[in-house]
């Protein structure tokens, strides 16, 4: 897309979020959402997916879905907001370059992980996809379109618009910083017998940049249960003696506890979680090998999950049938925390006594920048662990809905930990604000959408359930 063509589309938008009438919700006509809770009846859980805001009026952002330029040289590229990851690394890769973190998921776009938070492999040494932003260019709340950066008049925007959720305004374009890759990635799985033995090593890491002789490009863990956690340590390889495939009949977190280490390419690297959405495609049943068979290809991944989902949801087949069956009625758990290393050990055992689901996801991360961001305030220094959970959970006898995702909350607050807000919450309004520095976030919303266009950070993420 040309920078022309581009700005013939921002102020299409702009006058098109002028003409709507005041006091009409506003939402974006967009296939995906980084607000990954789906509205009503529990069904088959995952990390992807939520329902637009009924009755609001759409803007069409379908323009602002490609990548405007790419540049070798400097190491950088500028897309628009919309622009999926895997269209982003399609444009990259080609250079040997991709972006300093890429979320899971193929179809995640870079301003829903700028906007909301994004935390994958290279967290540890890269931090989150927004320390990576060099410009941010945001239809505001009040229908300015401004310019963004660390050093110029908007530069607490620049620093405030990560975690804020398209409550302050939209990503229309956004610069970043690139890394030079490799062709493959040489991946060894290290087993650990307890939390306690799995945070240490992730602290060896931190320190070390690699394990047991291992380098540390890219960082994960899987933990199947309290006696069986794995770190996956990857590194850069120009050589693959062999490469591995999970596109078809074997599946990438079962080969975690078979194999000792694998080579995949770059590409297949990044999406290696994208074919079974980690591993949530066996609550629809295409794991078992006959239906994986006759399932094509291309229908493995995970937006098209998120519709099975999502037409699950609408029409409540998984509850009539448990009902039908007297199954307990089940909780949607799907959430994402970060919880600093000391605790890490903590909170598992904590999980698994009161929630029990398994697998978990672990990504250690560390912010890049030696500074907090405004709405999203780790320490810088500090390393932590992201625990990521989505699934279905029996509710205890008399137990309400929501009875697991508050004992989460609870336990993530006392371990001085955060809570990714694509995750249903109960904060109450003076906790939220405590919790996520609702004083910025007031000054910037005063600033940004004095008119109240746009709902509240608060509203949109926790008051919305």
């Amino acid at each position: 897309m040309s920078a022309e063509e581009h700005a013939a589309a921002v102020a299409r938008l702009r006058e098109a979020y002028a003409a709507l009438p005041p006091g009409v919700p506003v939402r974006l006509a967009k296939r995906t959402s980084n607000l990954f809770r789906f509205r009503g009846p529990a069904a088959a859980g995952g990390p992807g997916g939520a329902a637009g805001r009924a009755g609001a009026a759409a803007l069409d952002v379908s323009a602002f879905g490609r990548v405007l330029r790419v540049d070798p040289a400097a190491r950088t590229a500028r897309a628009g907001g919309m622009t999926t990851y895997a269209d982003l690394c399609d444009a990259t890769l080609p250079h040997g370059l991709m972006p300093l973190v890429v979320p899971q998921l193929k179809t995640i776009t870079i301003g829903g992980a700028v906007t909301g938070l994004g935390i994958e492999a290279t967290s540890l040494r890269n931090g989150m996809p927004h320390e990576s932003v060099l410009e941010m260019e945001i239809l505001a709340g009040d229908g300015r379109v401004v310019t963004a950066t660390a050093a110029n008049e908007h530069a607490e925007l620049f620093r405030g618009f990560p975690n804020s959720y398209g409550t302050l305004g939209y990503l229309l374009s956004v610069t970043i910083e690139l890394e030079q890759v490799q062709p493959f990635v040489h991946l060894r799985h290290f087993r650990f017998g307890s939390p306690e033995a799995c945070m240490e090593a992730v602290g060896q890491i931190a320190a070390d940049g690699s394990f047991r002789g291992h380098r540390a490009d890219f960082v994960d863990g899987t933990a199947f249960g309290l006696g069986e956690l794995y770190l996956t340590v990857g590194a850069y390889s120009d050589v693959a003696p062999w490469r591995g495939d999970y596109t078809g009949p074997q599946i990438y977190y079962q080969s975690v506890r078979r194999e000792k280490e694998d080579f995949l390419t770059i590409r297949d690297y990044l999406w290696r979680w994208d074919t079974d959405w980690f591993w949530c495609s066996r609550g629809l049943g295409l794991q078992h090998p006959l239906v994986r068979r006759l399932w094509p290809r291309r229908y493995r991944r995970s937006d098209v999950y998120r519709r099975l989902v999502a037409f699950d949801r609408r029409h409540g087949l998984t509850d009539a049938l448990n009902a039908g069956r007297r199954r307990p009625p089940r909780e949607a758990v799907i959430q994402d925390v970060e919880i600093p290393l000391g605790g890490g050990a903590q909170f598992l055992r904590f999980f698994a006594a009161n929630v029990g689901m398994t697998p978990v996801w672990l990504c250690p991360l560390r912010l890049r920048s030696g500074h907090p961001w405004t709405l999203y305030p780790l320490r810088p220094g500090e390393v932590y662990v992201n625990f990521g959970f989505w699934g279905l959970v029996p509710l205890p006898p008399g137990a309400a809905d929501g009875y697991h995702n508050r004992l989460v909350e609870q336990e993530v607050g006392r371990l001085g930990g955060h809570k990714s807000l694509y995750s249903t919450s109960y904060y109450t309004p003076e906790d939220f604000a405590r919790r996520y520095n609702g004083d910025a976030y007031a000054a910037l919303k005063r600033r940004y959408d004095g008119g109240g266009r746009l709902l509240t950070l608060y509203d949109k993420c926790v008051a919305a359930r």
